[in-house]
């Protein structure tokens, strides 16, 4: 990769900026669209459909956020706070503890004041803890949705049904995958009129997504591990989108990591793949799949800064977040969405 830095994808952003609530529709965003010659153009999220050809594939990510966050306190009175990140086994799970003094392997913890679980041992920054039941189901019952840092309110009922894709079917994720937010029934049946195709990936979205860079040189970062699946039909339907000269639109970049990983697998046509993924996708990245985006903006110097700056160019992706300030478009998870078409001289291998 280039010899960049984290400061390549820096930006100031006034907080005010920072959504802290969804738009009173899913589809009621706006949509600012970078087309495949750098222009901008601002538009509502319902003029997708006129941005897309009957030709297109669009590839979503159907991972389900979990209520992953719990709240307790140690035997000694200490308080906890829990953060799921993994499901190992159906009673076990890798999560993120807060606590003003770490606990050791045995210790036992009491959470929401209804349960008790054992710490097992760490893996690396992760607490290894077994539950007293189905994990899932406990965290059902007792756990919160993980709304993201930078949402200052607690969640509530709006939080859990808007913080959720409309499709979402496949639990496992403690972040949304946000671009997919903004999709609601009407669109995706005006997507299927059009004639645009549609399929599905898998991809667990974990809590490193909003974990900073902590090195200067992107070449030194160790990128965080994320679950993913592409099935055979998501294959089957990519070449097919290719053979009738259709592009693949990938909805959010957790479907770009989802696709490009699986293509890393092989090297012919895009192949069902799964497993664990720590592709990190910088400027220099040569996409093998993927041609077009819709995704959310995204904090400074992360990692999807990179990412979005590979597809377009840091150059276009500088004067589209610059832009977006200015218009005063709405940022994060809750904010609005871009779309982002590769540059007409980048062809996909």
């Amino acid at each position: 990769m280039p010899d960049l830095t984290v400061d390549d994808f820096d930006y100031a952003l006034p907080p005010e900026l920072i959504a802290q609530t969804p738009a009173a529709e899913r589809s009621a965003s706006r949509l600012l669209h970078l087309d495949a010659g750098g222009a901008l153009h601002d538009r509502r999220f319902a003029d997708l459909a006129e941005l897309l050809r009957p030709a297109d594939l669009l590839v979503f990510n159907d991972t389900r956020v979990i209520k992953a966050r719990l709240y307790g306190e140690k035997s000694t009175g200490g308080k906890v706070e829990v953060l799921v990140e993994r499901i190992t086994e159906p009673d076990r799970a890798l999560a993120h503890l807060r606590a003003s003094k770490s606990p050791k392997a045995g210790a036992v913890i009491r959470l929401a004041d209804a349960f008790d679980v054992t710490v097992l041992g760490r893996e690396d920054d992760l607490f290894d803890l077994r539950f007293p039941a189905p994990v899932l189901d406990l965290l059902d019952a007792h756990g919160s949705t993980p709304l993201p840092p930078y949402i200052t309110h607690a969640p509530d009922a709006g939080d859990d049904a808007r913080y959720q894709t409309v499709y979402a079917r496949e639990p496992g994720a403690v972040a949304a995958p946000t671009a997919g937010l903004h999709f609601d029934t009407p669109t995706l049946e005006a997507l299927r009129a059009r004639g645009v195709d549609t399929a599905f990936v898998t991809l667990h979205v974990g809590a490193g997504t909003f974990l900073p860079v902590r090195v200067q040189r992107l070449a030194e970062h160790v990128m965080h591990s994320e679950w993913y699946t592409v099935p055979q039909a998501t294959a089957d339907a990519v070449a097919r989108a290719r053979a009738r000269g259709g592009r693949v639109v990938a909805v959010g970049t957790t479907s770009v990591r989802a696709l490009e990983s699986a293509a890393a697998c092989g090297n012919g046509p895009l192949a069902a793949a799964t497993g664990d993924t720590r592709l990190f996708i910088t400027p220099g990245y040569a996409y093998r799949v993927v041609d077009a985006l819709v995704t959310n903006f995204h904090l400074p110097k992360s990692t999807l800064m990179m990412l979005v700056s590979a597809l377009a160019g840091i150059e276009p992706i500088r004067r589209a977040y610059a832009h977006a300030v200015a218009r005063r478009y709405r940022f994060f998870s809750y904010g609005d969405a871009m779309f982002i078409e590769r540059p007409a001289t980048a062809q996909t291998p």
